[in-house]
This record gives C-alpha cells, structure tokens and sequence, in this order.
C-alpha cells in the first residue's frame, strides 16, 4: 500500500518529460491582429515630442533675446549664475557651455538646465530656479506728454494700454485725452480717446499692446493767460471752458487787475492774429491768448 503513491508520481512524470523535450521551433507564437500592429509605433524613428504651443499670456513671460536672467542651483552658490540670452537664443552656463532657453518661460527653462546637470552627472538630484532680472525683448515705447517717457516691458499683467500708462506715471499736466498707438508689425495707427472710454464704458478700445508698440500722448490744446492774474502762463483747455474759468486757473486777478475790458488774441483760419473784445462768460478756443490789464483806478 505505501508503494502505491510512489508508483503514480514516477508515471506522471514520465508523461510529461516528452513534451518538455519538444523543441522551441514547434511552439506557436500568435502574432498580433494588423489592428493592435497598426496602433504600436515603431521602436526606432519616434520623433522627438515638441512642446505645447505657449498661450498668449505664457508668451509675454517666455524669455527672448537680451533678457537679463539669474539661475540659481539649490545647494551649490558657485554656479549661481547671470547671463544675457543671445541673438541665438542661448546663454553660456557653466560646464554646460550654450544653453537654448529662447522661448521657454523662466519655469521651462529651469527644468531644461536641471535636466542637462543630471543627465551630465554634475549634480544629483538638481533644484534650478531661474528669474528674469531685466526684460529687453518685449518693451514699448512710452512717448510724448507723460510722466515718465521710457521703455516699459510688457508681461501678463501689465500688457493693456492703462497699465503701461500707469506704469509710465500716467498722462502729464499738459498732456490731452488722445492717445495714439503704432503697431510694431505693420505701422497701423490707433487713436484712443481716454476721456471717451472712461466716460461711455467702453474698455474694448483699452486694447492689448505688443512688443516693439509705440504709445504716443498728445498735448493737450493750451490757453494763455497773462497780465494781472496771480499766476500767468499756460494751461489746459477743458472742454466748454469760459474765459472766467481760465482766469479762475490761472488763480484769479490781482488787486491791481480788472476785470473790464478783457483782450483777447485769436489766431484765424489764414493765420493772423486779431485782438478782441471778451465778456467773461465767452468761450475760449484752443490757443488763445487771454490779457488781462491793470485797472486805472
């Protein structure tokens, strides 16, 4: 009885031990259906995958040549380093060489560095931060009657016709309403009246700006006022502005002054000047030139 057991296992191994020495070329592999084969990219050839197309708001961050950029390596200062991207798009970093960072954002563009100091076995485990000290690739031009004339950079946030007037100190004393626009692309002109948008409500006219855009603040039309007032000289014309209102600008008239027999120069349509008779309730045009004389009594 306890060979029984024995006997059995030696005769199921004997069944098997055929089919184990049956040679691999007999076995039968099922190729995939051409549907599964057609899904499957070949292994060689794969192109490289490209970037995602930046969005409008990415693009104003992206860095471009001549931007100013700090790159700092977490735990290792001695490759803390500021460079100028190039007219290639590049910047030289240590014991990388050129590196092209051109249209990344500063956030890519660590990315891009850590994964050549890894990849290089420079640095286990790289941390890159990357800023933009100075943008010189997307500015505009602020011209004209404002505060601050200059080159102002654009980015996400200020990108619209207000900041960048914002940021230039806003319209001077002598500026007017109207501001011009021309397009770096194509040289369009684009005339924006400030007073009118604020007025009616319509921010589509405060238009998106582009790199390379000029922004032009027009003088605002003047009106003179000299003789005995307190403070003679020029002044903004307002709209519906009377010759008493100039005369208020201009901090009223002296106690030597009159009020009686106001002069006023005014420039014609053929470009002479005729003196003339004001009441105080008058209207005022632009360029005129208001007298005030001295009282005889």
């Amino acid at each position: 009885m306890n060979r029984t057991p024995r006997i059995l296992l030696s005769a199921a191994v004997a069944l098997a031990l055929p089919a184990l020495s049956q040679p691999v070329a007999n076995v039968k592999v099922t190729s995939p259906s051409p549907n599964v084969a057609a899904l499957t990219p070949p292994a060689q050839g794969i192109p490289a995958a490209q970037p995602a197309e930046l969005q409008p708001a990415t693009q104003l961050e992206a860095l471009g040549m001549g931007d100013m950029v700090r790159i700092t390596v977490f735990r290792n200062p001695d490759l803390t380093t500021e460079a100028r991207v190039s007219e290639r798009g590049t910047i030289l970093f240590p014991m990388l060489g050129e590196v092209p960072l051109a249209g990344l954002t500063p956030s890519q563009a660590g990315s891009k560095i850590a994964q050549k100091l890894r990849d290089g076995k420079f640095v286990v485990n790289p941390e890159v931060t990357v800023s933009i000290a100075q943008v010189n690739s997307r500015q505009v031009s602020v011209l004209g009657n404002i505060n601050k004339p200059g080159r102002y950079p654009l980015d996400s946030v200020n990108v619209k016709l207000t900041d960048v007037l914002a940021t230039a100190g806003g319209v001077g004393p002598t500026g007017a309403d109207m501001v011009t626009i021309v397009s770096a692309g194509n040289g369009k002109k684009t005339d924006v009246d400030l007073a009118n948008m604020f007025r009616n409500g319509d921010l589509t006219k405060n238009v998106d700006l582009q790199p390379g855009d000029t922004v032009y603040v027009h003088r605002a039309p003047m009106v003179y006022v000299y003789g005995e007032v307190h403070k003679g000289g020029a002044y903004r014309l307002e709209p519906h502005m009377t010759v008493m209102q100039a005369i208020a600008v201009a901090s009223g008239i002296t106690p030597r002054g009159t009020d009686r027999g106001i002069k006023l120069s005014r420039r014609d349509a053929t470009g002479s000047v005729k003196k003339i008779d004001v009441a105080l309730t008058d209207p005022v045009q632009p360029d005129d030139v208001i007298y005030i004389k001295e009282s005889l009594f």
